[in-house]
């Protein structure tokens, strides 16, 4: 066995004492200088080479000595010895810490860029993950906070800290009073959560990865952080998307009821299959879920306790009523008319902020009721819906089809896709009420589409291609499709709808030239969902509810089924001519301003219910309805 040299311990040693950082090498330089000053200070003080009068004095000018070399004396040569001696250990001591110091500050510069340290926050939104739906929720998440002197955002990614900090300050840009903290971190590590400070934190957005599989990533951050021994007592506040139906069963057993779940398939395509039908409709969900102007929100109204939903709906002047959440229950919305309001029941209403939602306290609303038009309904036609392109959205949009459309009617698909023929066979084996046909074409290809029988189409609902090609790539495919489609519109005189799906909000200004009647930016509507949802957990059973083909949904109706036409009148008078049909109104939309984006695309939401309109041929009643 060989035995270790002395060198080898002493190297060992060295290698050691290197690697205990800083702090460490600047103590053994100090002890070393210490040792020096020592030594050589008895040594002159003992033989009396030095005119000190004192071996503390001789310790004193020698440690000046060796921290400034300048203070160097003449006197006997056996003196200017010792001083050398002195001087050489300093001028080593010094530049070895100038050089510790150095690169110490330059480590811990290195390891604050690495984003490793723990986060100190209180009251802070946590979002765990990175993808392109960050940079909508943080823009969400400032504006709610506009009004707080001091928010935060904490973001822990696997991704560098610098780079996560340039790209949210070029696609976000100012931030006002919100800070953003950056860390990187595994999302599923419990050690790298403790970074975030979660046990602190107000509420935690899971942000489901790019990739394959996405849903597992989530299902196991979620574990790491209601499994972790040393969670908070209380209930986390933990929002979650999920992109496969089949993945809810299990998140849900993970989650319990400590998160929100969004289930963003299904969400996107009942949005796709209700605003293919309904003009108009993308812009008022998109309003409706943004910070910008009118959100939704819960207040108790002691005055209105003993009266009906019905009454409530008339008693405020700029705030909609859309439901009622009873005491320890789940919130509903356009509850029968007739539902009598408890004590502590919640009034949900549509308002600019929390503290507009106020009574107006009129007795005389100004209501003609000689306006309000009786409507019978037929029975709906069958409908022919055209889909162009495809992705892992799309079969949940044709299942989805069904809960709105006539018996009859027909679903058209044209793709450059494999998976697309597959599904659609798949989706045939069952039992429909529709028939779902597939043609093989390249929906950028101005041959096919001059192919297609568009003169019987009533609805056009374009899919991107976001399995197959990059966001920029495939929103350049749509807007291609958009461009021909216009024109073929205009030359042959079709009149159909046509509702796009876009992956980059950017695209959507690029794509006004083409005058599309509705634009779904799929990643944007899911980010603006987990924001609302992380301030109130309340609104993860309003929006459940609103997308829910079983409960009530938004529909923009003829303004002339409701109120006479070309004649001004107030608000009120729609209001209660929705609440006759057992429907909540929200608002209208004015077709002259269907293609003006400074406008809304003539989308009102929440209007001032005394400000008298007139209403035209082609204006829409936006309600709150079961069909």
């Amino acid at each position: 066995m060989n035995r270790t040299s002395l060198s080898d311990r002493l190297c060992y040693a060295f290698d050691n004492l290197m690697a205990k950082g800083t702090v460490a090498l600047i103590g053994w330089l100090a002890l070393v200088s210490v040792l020096v000053i020592l030594v050589v200070s008895l040594v002159v003080w003992f033989t009396g080479i030095s005119c000190e009068a004192s071996s503390v004095d001789q310790v004193w000018a020698y440690l000046m000595l060796t921290l400034n070399p300048d203070a160097l004396h003449f006197g006997p040569w056996s003196s200017r010895l010792a001083t050398l001696v002195i001087v050489f250990a300093g001028i080593f001591v010094m530049s070895t810490l100038i050089g510790v110091l150095t690169t110490g500050i330059d480590t811990r510069l290195a390891e604050l860029r690495k984003g490793r340290s723990k986060v100190i926050e209180t009251g802070h939104t946590v979002i765990l993950g990175w993808s392109a739906q960050i940079f909508p929720i943080i823009s969400e998440l400032v504006a709610a906070n506009e009004n707080q002197p001091r928010s935060c955002i904490v973001i822990l990614g696997d991704k560098d800290k610098v780079e996560m900090e340039d790209e949210i300050q070029d696609k976000v840009g100012n931030t006002g009073h919100t800070r953003i903290v950056c860390r990187r971190g595994n999302p599923i590590e419990m050690a790298d959560l403790e970074l975030a400070s979660l046990r602190t934190a107000k509420s935690i957005i899971i942000l489901a990865p790019d990739g394959d599989d996405p849903d597992s990533s989530v299902i196991k951050t979620m574990l790491a952080i209601t499994n972790d021994p040393n969670r908070r007592p209380e209930r986390y506040h933990i929002v979650a998307a999920i992109h496969d139906p089949r993945n809810m069963g299990a998140a849900r057993i993970v989650g319990r009821d400590e998160v929100e779940l969004v289930l963003t398939g299904g969400l996107i395509a009942r949005i796709m299959a209700q605003t293919c039908r309904h003009s108009g409709l993308s812009v008022v969900y998109t309003d409706l879920m943004d910070f910008a102007g009118d959100e939704i929100y819960f207040q108790v109204e002691p005055r209105l306790v003993g009266k009906t939903f019905g009454e409530a709906l008339l008693a405020y002047e700029d705030s909609a009523v859309i439901g009622l959440c009873a005491k320890a229950g789940r919130p509903t919305l356009n509850p029968p008319m007739n539902t009598v309001i408890q004590d502590r029941d919640q009034i949900i209403a549509i308002s600019e902020d929390d503290d507009t939602v106020v009574l107006s306290g009129l007795t005389d609303l100004g209501i003609n009721e000689g306006a309000i038009q009786t409507v019978q309904h037929a029975d709906p036609a069958p409908e022919h819906v055209l889909i162009l392109g495809w992705n892992w959205r799309a079969p949940s949009i044709i299942d989805e089809l069904e809960h709105y459309i006539a018996p009859g009617s027909t679903v058209a698909v044209v793709a450059d896709s494999a998976d697309a023929e597959a599904q659609i066979a798949l989706h045939n084996t069952g039992t429909s009420g529709q028939t779902v046909t597939f043609q093989w074409g390249d929906t950028t290809d101005r041959h096919t589409l001059d192919g297609l029988p568009l003169e019987t189409v009533n609805h056009v609902i374009l899919l991107s291609y976001s399995d197959l090609l990059d966001t920029q790539r495939a929103d350049a495919h749509t807007l291609i499709t958009l461009l021909h489609l216009r024109d073929i519109a205009e030359r042959t005189e079709c009149s159909f709808s046509i509702v796009s799906e876009m992956l980059d909000i950017r695209n959507r200004n690029l794509a006004e030239v083409t005058r599309p009647d509705d634009f779904v930016v799929s990643d944007r509507l899911i980010s603006l969902i987990l924001s609302q949802i992380s301030e109130n957990k309340a609104l993860g059973a309003v929006f459940a509810d609103l997308f829910n083909a079983e409960g009530s949904e938004v529909y923009l109706k003829p303004a002339a089924d409701y109120v006479q036409l070309g004649e001004p009148l107030n608000f009120y008078t729609v209001v209660e001519a929705a609440r006759q049909r057992g429907e909540v109104s929200l608002g209208y939309r004015v077709h002259a301003g269907a293609d003006d984006a400074t406008r809304a695309y003539g989308v009102v939401l929440n209007p001032n219910k005394s400000v008298p309109v007139a209403f035209a041929e082609q204006d829409r009643i936006i309600v709150l309805a079961e069909d």
